[in-house]
């Protein structure tokens, strides 16, 4: 199988976001509070939807199952309070959890959280538990910087994580590190904020010793890691110098990589640097690059081609499938249930 472990569903109907409008209007008193209910969307829009676009290019590309959880940008956890974060990921992960179920051999949940700068974590247990236990979602997103590009949240090593920790271990499912809009004028959102995220938080990993309290937790940096790959030298010395192990020993039994690099020589170099057993397939198709490469004639997105383009049968297969089914028990779970 290829599974692609980072997918978001950019392609909602246009009744998501008129839902989302209504609601941030009505925080001013500029307008109506929107049904609290969510919008009404069909089966039938889910379908519209999904068949032109993210079914499509997964058939074209040979992809067997998208890890499926709502738009990054449309997170937002920095608009409004925690109430305001807890309705919109509420309807948010119910389409996610809708799709799948419309097409269950092709997509699997994973959940956003109703994060809220200066909120406890703890807030987001009911929505994580609810994710789980009713919609079958196989991981979270967690965003490390709810104030959407301020960076006003402790590290993810701080204490005030641990529930958020301990209910991801008690459920054995993994988070992707995933931030969502900025409003900081100084960070365009998935040119610069998206891969300063990937960097600072696997920073922060180098800093803390959090594995220590959570040796089974699992964490998932998207985008290659950022930075991460190409300056592979400067995080070990970093360790060194804070008296941390290396980092083979320190942070990758629990922290891996997704693929998404868009271009051959930098898919190589994280081939290169970071082991097979800790790099995971993704593509976050119709994401942040959507068009076509001039160079190659491919889309940027196309994530597939430069794995097998670069790496032997064997970390190929472990890339595509078996590190997805280590690092997602629960999504292994549901493809066995299938018989697949």
């Amino acid at each position: 199988m290829i599974i692609d472990c980072h997918g978001h569903y950019t392609t909602a109907p246009p009744a998501l976001a008129g839902w989302r409008e209504r609601q941030i209007a009505a925080l001013d008193g500029s307008g109506a509070p929107p049904a609290a209910a969510g919008p009404r969307i069909s089966d039938d829009e889910l379908r519209e939807t999904i068949e032109p676009n993210q079914l499509r290019l997964m058939d074209e590309r040979g992809i067997d199952l998208t890890i499926f959880s709502p738009r990054a940008s449309f997170m937002a956890h920095h608009v409004g309070g925690f109430e305001t974060s807890a309705a919109w990921a509420a309807i948010c992960n119910e389409l996610c959890h809708r799709v799948s179920t419309l097409y269950p051999e092709r997509f699997a949940p994973a959940a956003m959280l109703p994060q809220s700068p200066g909120v406890d974590p703890a807030t987001c247990l009911p929505e994580l538990t609810r994710c789980v236990e009713e919609y079958g979602a196989v991981a979270l997103n967690l965003n490390p910087d709810p104030s959407g590009g301020h960076w006003t949240a402790p590290p993810l090593t701080d204490r005030s994580w641990y529930p958020v920790y301990e209910k991801m271990v008690e459920y054995d499912v993994p988070a992707m590190v995933h931030v969502s809009t900025s409003v900081n004028p100084a960070f365009h959102t998935t040119g610069a904020h998206y891969l300063n995220a990937d960097t600072t938080a696997f920073m922060q990993l180098v800093q803390g010793d959090l594995f220590t309290d959570f040796p089974t937790l699992r964490l998932i940096i998207p985008h290659g890691g950022g930075a991460v790959p190409y300056h592979w030298g400067r995080f070990r010395g970093l360790a060194m110098a804070l008296g941390k192990p290396e980092l083979e020993e320190h942070v990758l039994n629990n922290v891996f990589f997704d693929t998404c690099v868009y271009h051959q020589p930098g898919s190589d170099l994280l081939f290169d640097v970071i082991p097979a057993r800790n790099i995971l397939f993704a593509s976050e198709m119709i994401g942040a690059v959507r068009s076509v490469d001039p160079r190659t004639g491919h889309h940027f997105d196309d994530t597939r081609r430069y794995a097998e383009a670069a790496l032997s049968e064997e970390d190929w297969a472990a890339i595509r499938e078996h590190n997805a089914r280590a690092v997602y028990p629960r999504l292994d779970a549901l493809l066995k249930g299938q018989g697949r």
